[in-house]
């Protein structure tokens, strides 16, 4: 399984693999040191920690995982954006 600086956004990867919901998809998005943190308020807990990368799958659903949920496919795919 491919880790750390393995990843960056515009790479092909398989989330969950090995798993029933392994699906195929692109990193869209790094969130790098933001991810990983609870948002808490005062003694209410608002949502659980975030994942580190956003990714769109290739049914065309977004999903966010961290770097242990993915392997590398090693295929750079060049993303377009639209305004």
């Amino acid at each position: 399984m491919s880790h750390g600086s393995d990843f960056a956004v515009g790479h092909r990867v398989r989330v969950y693999p090995g798993s029933s919901g392994e699906r195929l998809g692109v990193i869209v998005e790094d969130f790098g040191d933001s991810a990983g943190y609870a948002v808490i308020v005062g003694d209410s807990r608002i949502a659980e920690p975030s994942r580190r990368w956003a990714i769109e799958l290739d049914d065309g659903t977004l999903t966010f995982a961290d770097t242990t949920d993915l392997h590398g496919l090693h295929v750079l795919v060049s993303l377009s954006v639209t305004e």
